[in-house]
């Protein structure tokens, strides 16, 4: 495994962008060892150091940038379990904010009458103290390069808390179904596809056939299979959007679809249920798409892109 590896200095009197730069090693994952910087071998790696390379030149510094294959003495195994060391730290300090969270949550249940008493409209503030903790997340995650095990047990506890903040959903019972049923099917779906539209031709696309025949109208055709259309077993179901539906319905036991799913939902319903960092980026991209007059078959090229690159982002 090989690595890139930073190496500065600064004029004696230059503390301010010291400092800096400090702040951003941090940002950006980078550990310390022996007086460099490490980061792993990865494109969007040597970017972040060849962005800092060029503000310590423009400080009056000298910067290098080199790729190590192996550091002498030290195993990739062991370099690996340092960066899990410096963000299990992370992952720590964010449990801790979960923790009291959770306590103040508690709090407020007891001096209600329960989730739903008088007190449930000032869930306010820990609800947006939620959504920072999962911008947080997200941060760390972007960093945590090689999957620190304390990871996941952060996320369910956020994922726990958020469940807890809100009043029990109905339950929805859904049949299962085949795949292999579906795999020469002619699916129709509204024109001028949104989010859970986009979200569903991904899915057609992706799990059941790349070559699906997906039309545009109104109304269905006897042979066609509607999807978020008022007819047929693939639109809303309690408070499940039309992907949530058709992900249970085939079966996707699949973490990452499940995630795509709560951001749909969250962006399609608009009921706060979900937190993801990544809901407003996507719903900003939609909406552009949409005052730019994309034409149908612009926004399902455009959104199959899309969530392929969110399903491959969220590993």
């Amino acid at each position: 495994m090989s690595w890139i590896v930073f190496t500065y200095s600064l004029p004696s009197k230059s503390s301010s962008p010291r400092v800096t730069l400090w702040r951003r090693l941090r940002r950006i994952g980078a550990i310390a060892l022996s007086g460099v910087q490490i980061l792993p071998d990865r494109d969007a790696c040597l970017e972040a150091f060849q962005w800092l390379a060029q503000e310590v030149r423009q400080a009056k510094g000298e910067a290098l940038i080199m790729r190590v294959e192996q550091f002498e003495g030290v195993s990739s195994q062991s370099m690996i379990n340092r960066f899990h060391e410096v963000r299990r730290e992370d992952y720590t300090e964010l449990e801790a904010k979960v923790t009291e969270l959770e306590m103040a949550l508690t709090a407020l249940d007891e001096a209600s009458d329960g989730p739903s008493g008088p007190v449930f409209d000032h869930r306010a503030p820990i609800r947006e103290a939620l959504e920072k903790l999962y911008k947080h997340h997200a941060d760390i995650r972007q960093i945590d390069f090689f999957d620190c095990p304390e990871q996941k047990t952060v996320a369910a506890r956020l994922k726990q808390l958020t469940h807890a903040l809100l009043p029990p959903s109905p339950t929805v019972t859904i049949a299962p179904q085949a795949i292999a049923n579906y795999r020469q099917a002619h699916w129709v779906t509204r024109p001028r596809p949104h989010v859970d539209r986009l979200a569903c031709i991904w899915l057609i696309r992706r799990f059941i056939h790349p070559e699906a025949i997906i039309r545009y109208d109104k109304t269905a055709k006897a042979d066609e299979i509607p999807f978020d259309m008022h007819q047929g077993d693939f639109q809303h179901q309690g408070n499940l959007c039309t992907f949530e539906v058709m992900a249970k319905t085939f079966n996707l036991d699949d973490a990452r679809v499940q995630t795509i799913g709560e951001i749909v939902h969250e962006i399609d319903l608009r009921d706060g249920i979900y937190l993801h960092p990544q809901i407003v980026g996507v719903e900003a991209l939609l909406r552009g798409w949409r005052v730019a007059g994309f034409s149908d078959s612009a926004l399902e090229t455009h959104g199959i892109a899309l969530f392929e690159g969110l399903y491959a982002a969220l590993v």
